[in-house]
């Protein structure tokens, strides 16, 4: 023991230490953009959100093919138009390009608002599953967010398997 110092004895220990404690941490990834994508719950909740704003979507594509008809009819017929005529045409354009933009506008916000508020449920779920799932196998901690995962450490296809069987 004399040529060993103090201090370089306890850093062996340290380092002995360190490893058991490492050993003994049970660490899980979840990819959480997956889970949102590929679970039944947010596959169900995605089907909700486009059945419920399909009419909505069919509407503004229906303004939109007027509104490019409108456009190519302008530009085809402008040279044999009147100014009067050509002028009405521009303003029935204009008055509809507006009105597009506004339903367009607040489609996104309306649709934007119900995303968040259909996957903030599934987003609730899956958290409660993975929780359950550290509980079960004894995790000491899953990250939901990294760099870089091991495949090895990866319990996203366990999540949404056991989202997609949750009743």
């Amino acid at each position: 023991m004399k040529g060993i110092g103090i201090s370089t004895l306890a850093a062996v220990l340290l380092a002995a230490f360190a490893q058991t404690a490492v050993a003994e941490v049970k660490v899980g990834f979840v990819n959480s953009d997956r889970v949102m994508k590929e679970a039944t719950p947010a596959k169900k909740a995605q089907q909700k959100l486009e059945k419920e704003f399909e009419k909505r979507d069919q509407d503004l594509q229906r303004i939109a093919k007027q509104l490019q008809g409108m456009q190519e009819a302008l530009e085809k017929n402008t040279m044999t138009m009147g100014e009067g005529e050509r002028r009405n045409k521009e303003r029935e354009f204009n008055d509809l390009n507006r009105e597009f933009q506004r339903k367009q506008r607040e489609f996104r916000e309306d649709l934007n608002q119900r995303r968040n508020e259909e996957l903030a449920g599934v987003l609730e779920r899956a958290n409660k599953t993975i929780k359950q799932i550290a509980e079960a196998d004894k995790y000491d901690i899953i990250f939901q967010e990294a760099v870089y995962a091991s495949p090895r450490i990866d319990i996203t296809d366990k999540v949404i398997k056991a989202l997609s069987e949750a009743k």
